[in-house]
């Protein structure tokens, strides 16, 4: 079953899932009457009311995702891609928009965008299950594609006819009625029959009634970018931009003057040849307006040493920028 079939057959068996709130009737009346008619398979009709709905509330989530499956279910692919990425831009805290643009791209063989857009769900909602079972598959996927490349410049290697007839068994056992044990794999053109991304889409009640207010968004795109662009600086071994993340009252370790501390940050920067500090998982909160937590993997690498671990900010926000006031290792 390809990835659209099975996209078809998930939307027709969560007949009914789509509860919305009742908070405001012509909203949920407007609504659950295009879910119905798109349900039905009246696309035409589930759009005309959708459209109809988005005229007076051109913002609203909901609509503007269920708007995106009928796009879908029509063969709209470009028109519904379009739709999704506006809703990762105005609704960034949101991860099932992500997941069903993965679908899409995965669909169009776009594997790497559906990696990046995985990516996102996953860091913007680290536990979202579905983002990374999908995210399995498309790198299951992107192997089969190298391995196919190598068997077309080396047909003996056994080794990689071997890894990619495990790729195919493990797809062929989420295909109806496809057989692959009959490749085979010495032939270049048949060793990687195209397998399908077997990848979830999310209906259309996966997204909030009441998104995330724009205010605690904005903060939490601020903070998230504040931290990359620290680790960027540290990768840089750029003494002075990545000193000038910290606030003024950095909690510094015990018995340890800031000004020692600065001196101890820079000798620490300058000594290896190369620094690489990536950022993972990493996830926000907000005790208020201007006080953050983020909490994320480190990873760092250095000419003579490699670690990764666990690590806690406490941020806060001042003249318009968002600095670190204290640093946990966990």
């Amino acid at each position: 079953m390809n990835m659209l079939n099975r996209f078809h057959t998930l939307v027709t068996l969560l007949a009914g899932a789509l509860l919305l709130s009742a908070s405001m009737a012509a909203h949920a009346d407007d609504i659950q009457d295009a879910n119905k008619l798109f349900k039905q398979g009246q696309h035409s009709q589930a759009l005309g009311k959708v459209n109809g709905y988005l005229a007076s509330k051109p913002k609203d989530a909901q609509a503007r995702f269920l708007k995106g499956l009928i796009l879908t279910e029509q063969g709209k692919m470009t028109d519904a891609i379009n739709i999704f990425s506006d809703l990762t831009g105005d609704y960034p805290e949101l991860p099932e928009p992500y997941n069903n643009l993965a679908v899409l791209y995965a669909s169009q063989g776009q594997y790497d965008n559906a990696r990046l857009a995985l990516e996102m769900a996953i860091r913007t909602h680290p536990s979202y299950a579905t983002a990374h079972e999908n995210l399995g598959d498309i790198y299951a996927k992107m192997a089969s594609q190298a391995y196919d490349r190598a068997l077309q410049l080396d047909r003996s290697n056994t080794a990689t006819q071997t890894k990619l007839a495990m790729i195919q068994e493990l797809f062929a056992g989420n295909t109806r009625g496809k057989d692959t044990s009959s490749h085979d794999l010495s032939k270049s053109e048949e060793a990687a029959p195209a397998i399908a991304a077997e990848i979830k889409p999310e209906p259309a009640h996966a997204v909030p009634d009441d998104p995330v207010p724009a205010a605690v968004t904005d903060n939490n795109s601020e903070v998230l970018k504040t931290v990359d662009a620290w680790a960027a600086a540290w990768s840089s071994r750029n003494a002075d931009s990545y000193l000038s993340f910290y606030a003024d009252d950095f909690k510094t370790p015990p018995g340890e003057s800031r000004a020692d501390w600065e001196t101890a940050r820079k000798e620490r920067l300058s000594a290896p040849k190369s620094i690489r500090v990536g950022i993972s998982n990493a996830t926000v909160t907000f005790s208020d307006n201007d006080h953050a937590t983020v909490k994320f993997r480190q990873s760092y690498r250095a000419s003579h040493l490699k670690t990764s671990g666990k690590k806690t900010l406490l941020m806060v926000k001042s003249g318009g920028k968002w600095l670190i006031q204290e640093e946990r290792a966990r």
